[in-house]
């Protein structure tokens, strides 16, 4: 028999070439089913959990299908199941986690009535041939819309770049874009990390975003130890000019925010000197620290300039370094500038005494704290608060505010706060300290925790930012180290109405200008109070003439007449507490006295030593009781002189002459110290004159 001619024997090239073609068909046809089974298999577990379902149904009917036990347990199962996949879901997005619960929802509903009903029994078969295959496939989709065709791969390099920080599995939530600011939500994984680890790894986000250090920073959310917001910066959006808009609420109340300066997200910088009781907030004593060079004093001049421009405020100032360097054309504007030491230990003493004297003043008006009705007239026909019991109709109390620059000095002189700033919220006083450092070594730990509210400039490192702004604020990435003394005027403001959220938000105060400070002096001095009868009482009886003279004073120290209050910038009459009357001073009592006339005779003379006879010794014996009364007319006499302080050795000059050594003289100033004749001022050896008010 004759082969085909198609026909070839083993070996031949023919059929080595058919032998290639049906290996290759085999091998692609290999890869083609591999390929698909590869791509099937991420969206088959819903299509098997579909069928498992059904099957599960056929032994539960046979098992419960008349048991109406099981039909109690197979609803509360059903219940619970779907209860804890929303549980389980709060780490996720909204949509997985409501997605997720519906599905269980469906599924253990269904299961529940196949086990109790049958499987064919009613709708069921159709529900199970419909339901099934939808729930399947909308996982399916949600599977395929996760890969975005047009991405670029942020969500792997997103994954990757938390991996690398040490947040690994952290969530990311849907992120809000601003202007030079994306804030964006996470949540940990539960157990695993907490907000604390998301702060500590702020340095390696910002390496690995490739922003300056304080660019990123987070807020965490007061309710949960995994949830929070990333906040990123990347441009610094505060280099550029920022001057000075002028006063954001003229003739306003103190009550009223005070307008510093900007946030970097284009917000006004607001602070609050008073409370408000209406939203809970307490009135504010404030540390503004900054090294050298961090642009501080201007911060504080544009504090300054709103507050010169309220109706019911009043300024006391210190600088007893820089003394009219800082304040400037700002000075005249005070009621009180102490640019000395002298006059700054008095004025501590007077905010001593005034606390009391306001508090009282303010609980006889029903005012449990300073609000901005203190300050305006008081007339209530149903109330009384003076001692002869006629209606009310006393002139309001302003609110105070007492500003120490340079206020290392004032500490390291013996000086303390501590007692002002726990007492004088309630009195309506604020106190302000600025200084480079408050180190324990140089502001007790007790009046650093006591002014609660902080203004921190660029410093030296993160340790001196500890002295100054709260942990919340550090752990939030605030930063002030980053700036030193190279960003003048960028600071974090912690504070009475401030949001927490705001604490390590980066800001720049205003740059105001000698002439802005010098416009703000003249142009308020109407709008401005004056102080009250009260306060001014209290504040003379602790400091006297430092006091009662510091209009004289502010005068010959920046060679400028007072710029006038709205009371007409005369010296304050002093009041004997609520009695309203006035004390006399020296102008009222000379009113009458003609200055050409011949002195009278006197009727009698102190005389403090007779003169010795010639060339006998001048030293007189005299008896305790002489020598005291001779003590007290001496300090009378350096009062009349205009003398501030005195020491023992002014008095020894005298007393010498009656056998009195420098041990008794101590001893008898020390009896004026506890009578309040004398009072002790920071430099050893010195005491301030405490003059004696008598009321007409």
């Amino acid at each position: 028999m004759t082969r085909s001619k198609s026909s070839s024997t083993p070996g031949s090239p023919d059929a080595e070439k058919r032998h290639d073609e049906q290996l290759a068909g085999s091998a692609s046809r290999s890869d083609l089913t591999g390929y698909v089974m590869h791509r099937a298999k991420p969206h088959l577990p819903p299509w098997l959990m579909v069928g498992a379902v059904g099957v599960a149904s056929v032994p539960a009917y046979l098992m419960w299908g008349d048991s109406a036990a099981g039909g109690v347990g197979l609803t509360l199962a059903s219940v619970a199941l779907t209860g804890a996949t929303w549980w389980a879901g709060r780490a996720t997005t909204p949509q997985r986690r409501l997605h997720s619960a519906i599905t269980v929802a469906a599924g253990s509903a269904w299961l529940t009535g196949a086990a109790l009903a049958g499987p064919l029994a009613g709708p069921l078969p159709d529900m199970y041939a419909i339901g099934g295959p939808t729930l399947a496939l909308s996982w399916n989709i949600r599977m395929v819309m996760r890969r975005n065709p047009d991405a670029t791969g942020t969500e792997s390099t997103d994954k990757g770049l938390l991996e690398k920080v040490g947040l690994a599995r952290t969530m990311l939530g849907q992120a809000r874009v601003e202007p030079n600011r994306v804030t964006v939500p996470y949540a940990l994984p539960a157990g695993e990390l907490t907000n604390d680890d998301v702060s500590k790894a702020r340095g390696r986000l910002a390496s690995a975003l490739d922003v300056a250090p304080n660019a990123i920073r987070t807020n965490p959310d007061p309710d949960s130890a995994a949830r929070g917001e990333l906040v990123i910066v990347p441009v610094d959006a505060l280099k550029g000019a920022n001057q000075w808009p002028g006063p954001s609420a003229p003739g306003g109340s103190i009550g009223e925010p005070l307008n510093v300066g900007m946030y970097e997200h284009g917000d006004p910088l607001l602070m609050w000197m008073s409370g408000d009781p209406d939203v809970s907030r307490n009135a504010m004593h404030l540390l503004i620290m900054g090294m050298t060079g961090s642009g501080k004093s201007v911060s504080a001049l544009d504090a300054l300039a709103e507050i010169l421009t309220r109706r019911d405020v009043v300024v006391w100032g210190s600088d007893p370094v820089k003394v009219t360097q800082t304040f400037g054309p700002l000075i005249p504007a005070f009621d009180w500038a102490a640019l000395d030491m002298a006059s700054t230990e008095a004025m501590v003493s007077a905010l001593e005494a005034v606390i009391p004297a306001r508090t009282g003043w303010l609980a006889a008006h029903s005012y449990t704290q300073w609000v901005p009705a203190a300050g305006e007239q008081q007339n209530d026909p149903a109330h009384s608060c003076r001692q002869d019991g006629r209606a009310c109709s006393c002139s309001g109390m302003p609110y105070l505010v007492a500003w120490f620059e340079e206020a290392a000095k004032s500490l390291r002189e013996g000086l303390d706060f501590t007692g002002i700033a726990q007492e004088a919220r309630s009195a309506g006083v604020s106190l302000v300290v600025s200084m480079q450092r408050a180190s324990g070594y140089q502001m007790p730990t007790d009046t650093r925790a006591s002014l609660g509210s902080s203004w921190c400039h660029g410093v030296r490192d993160s340790g001196d930012a500890g002295f100054a702004l709260p942990d919340a604020a550090l752990d939030a990435g605030a930063a002030p180290e980053a700036w030193k003394d190279k960003r003048p005027g960028y600071s974090y403001l912690a504070a009475n109405g401030v949001p927490e959220s705001e604490w390590a938000t980066p800001a720049r105060s205003y740059n105001i200008t000698t002439d802005d400070l010098s416009w703000v002096a003249r142009e308020f001095a109407d709008v401005r109070a004056r102080i009250d009868d009260v306060t001014a009482a209290a504040a003379a009886k602790a400091a006297g003439s430092l006091f009662t003279n510091r209009a004289a004073r502010i005068a010959s120290l920046t060679g400028t007449a007072p710029v006038p209050s709205a009371g007409g910038g005369k010296e304050q009459p002093m009041t004997d507490n609520y009695s309203g009357e006035h004390l006399e001073d020296d102008d009222a009592q000379d009113a009458d006295i003609d200055p050409q006339a011949e002195l009278p005779v006197p009727a009698a003379t102190l005389q403090l030593a007779p003169e010795p006879p010639a060339g006998t010794p001048e030293r007189i014996d005299v008896s305790p009781e002489e020598a005291r009364e001779v003590m007290a007319a001496l300090l009378a006499l350096f009062e009349e002189e205009g003398r501030e302080t005195v020491g023992p050795k002014d008095f020894m000059e005298h007393c010498d002459r009656h056998g009195r050594s420098r041990g008794w003289v101590s001893g008898q100033i020390a009896q004026m110290v506890i009578a309040g004749r004398l009072a002790e001022t920071g430099v050893t050896g010195r005491y301030r004159i405490v003059p004696q008010l008598v009321t007409a």
